[in-house]
C-alpha cells in the first residue's frame, strides 16, 4: 500500500502553476513521472503523489524538474485565471478518481500513438525527399552526359564541315591551276608561232642585207628569267607569312588524311575523336596493343590532339616501351602550349608518364625534373610528392633503386 504524499506546496499566477513535491530522501533515478492535461502522478516507492487538476493545462508546454530533493512542476494554464483550488472537487470519490485516472492513461496512449504517427509521417516525408533528391541528381547527371555527347557530335560535325570546305577549296584551286596551265600552254603555242614568224622574217632580212650590203645582221639574243616558286598568287608580304605557313600546314594535314583514307573504313573509323574513345575502351579492358593501334590511326588523321599522344604514351608505359612513351609524352607537351589552367590536368599526366619512363630507364635526375614539374601543377597531390621524394632519395643514395 503506497504512502500518499500530502506535504506538497503550490503557487500560481493567472497563466502559470508551480507545484513542489518533496522526494523524502529518494534518489531521482527511482522517480516515475506521469502527466496529462488534467492529471499528475509522481511515484517513488513507497510514496505516491496524485493530483487531479482543477482545470486543464498545456502538457506539451509544461515541464518537470527533479533536483535538490524535490520535483518541481511548471505548468502553463490553458485558460488564464486564478484557481480556487489545486485539486478538482469532482475527484473526491474513488470511482471518479479511477475514471479520471483511466481517462488520463487513455489520453496518454492516444497522444503516444499520435506522436508515433507524426514521427512515421515525417520519416516517410524525409524518405520521399531523399528519393526526389536522388532522382534530381540522376537527372542532372543524365543531362550532363547528354550535353557532353551533344558537344562531341557538334565538334565532329564542325570538323567534318570544315574538312568539306577545305576539300572544296582544294578542288577550286586545282580547277584554277588547270585553267592556268591551259592558258600557259596557249601562250607557249602563241609564242612558238611568233618565234617562227620572227625566224622567217630574220631569214628574209638576212637575204635582203646580203643582197644589198653584203653584211650579215646581228643575231638577236634572248634572256631567260626565272622566278622563285610560290604557292600563293599574291606577292610575298612579311606580315602574312605566319598565316600562309599555317594554311600550308593545314593543307599538308588534310593531304595526310586523304592518304590514309580507305573506302572500306566507316565514317566513325575516319573520325579521330571516335578512334580516341575506342582506344580508351581498349585501354580500360587491358588490351593495350589494340588501344595503341587505335591511337596511332587517330594521330594519322589528326596530329594536333594532345590527348591522343598522352593516351598512347600510357599504352607504351603499360607495355614497357619507355622510349616511345617519352616521345609521345613530349609531343603532347609540345602541343599543350601555351600552359593555361584548362590544360593543367593534361600537362600533369604527360609529365608523370614521361617521368615514370625516365625512372624506369634509370634516368633519375631527368625523371625527377618531370615529377617536380607535375607538382608545380598539382601541389596538393600526396602521391606525386611521395614518388618525387623516393626518386630524390635514390639519387642521393639513401634508398634502393
Amino acid at each position: 500500500m503506497p504512502i500518499i504524499v500530502r506535504d506538497y506546496t503550490w503557487e500560481q499566477t493567472d497563466k502559470m502553476l508551480y507545484i513542489t513535491v518533496p522526494l523524502k530522501g529518494v534518489k531521482s533515478q527511482k522517480v516515475d513521472l506521469f502527466s496529462t492535461e488534467e492529471y499528475l502522478k509522481v511515484h517513488y516507492p513507497p510514496y505516491l503523489f496524485e493530483c487531479f487538476l482543477f482545470a486543464s493545462v498545456y502538457d506539451k508546454k509544461s515541464a518537470a524538474e527533479i533536483g535538490n530533493g524535490v520535483v518541481l512542476f511548471k505548468l502553463e494554464k490553458q485558460e488564464p485565471q486564478i484557481w480556487e483550488l489545486l485539486q478538482n472537487p469532482d475527484a473526491e470519490s474513488r470511482e471518479r478518481q479511477k475514471e479520471l485516472r483511466d481517462a488520463a492513461v487513455a489520453r496518454s496512449q492516444e497522444r503516444a500513438k499520435e506522436e508515433q504517427e507524426e514521427k512515421a509521417s515525417k520519416k516517410q516525408e524525409l524518405n520521399r525527399f531523399g528519393v526526389k533528391q536522388q532522382m534530381d541528381l540522376e537527372d542532372a547527371e543524365r543531362h550532363r552526359i547528354e550535353a557532353v555527347k551533344e558537344n562531341e557530335r557538334r565538334l565532329a560535325t564542325e570538323e567534318l564541315d570544315k574538312w568539306k570546305e577545305q576539300q572544296k577549296a582544294m578542288a577550286e584551286k586545282e580547277k584554277r591551276d588547270a585553267e592556268e596551265r591551259k592558258q600557259k600552254e596557249a601562250l607557249e603555242e602563241a609564242e612558238k608561232k611568233v618565234q617562227k614568224r620572227k625566224e622567217k622574217l630574220k631569214k628574209k632580212k638576212s637575204i635582203f642585207h646580203e643582197e644589198t650590203e653584203g653584211k650579215p645582221m646581228r643575231e638577236p639574243g634572248r634572256i631567260n628569267v626565272s622566278f622563285t616558286p610560290r604557292v600563293f598568287p599574291t606577292p610575298v608580304r612579311e606580315s602574312q607569312t605566319l598565316q600562309e605557313e599555317e594554311w600550308l600546314k593545314k593543307q599538308a594535314d588534310m593531304r595526310k588524311i586523304m592518304e590514309v583514307a580507305d573506302e572500306d573504313l566507316s565514317e566513325e573509323e575516319k573520325n579521330p575523336v571516335w578512334l580516341r574513345d575506342k582506344g580508351n575502351e581498349f585501354f580500360k579492358a587491358g588490351n593495350f596493343k589494340a588501344a595503341c593501334n587505335a591511337y596511332s590511326h587517330a594521330i594519322r588523321l589528326n596530329c594536333r590532339m594532345p590527348s591522343i599522344y598522352s593516351n598512347r604514351a600510357a599504352c607504351h608505359l603499360k607495355m614497357g616501351n619507355h622510349m616511345k612513351c617519352i616521345e609521345d609524352s613530349s609531343k603532347a607537351l609540345d602541343i599543350l602550349k601555351p600552359p593555361v589552367p584548362q590544360n593543367a590536368a593534361s600537362r600533369c599526366k604527360a609529365h608523370v608518364r614521361r617521368g615514370t619512363s625516365l625512372v624506369q630507364l634509370e634516368l633519375y635526375v631527368e625523371g625527377l625534373q618531370d615529377y617536380e614539374s607535375a607538382l608545380k601543377i598539382d601541389p596538393a597531390n600526396d602521391q606525386l610528392l611521395t614518388d618525387a621524394n623516393r626518386i630524390r632519395a635514390i639519387i642521393q643514395g639513401s634508398a634502393p633503386s
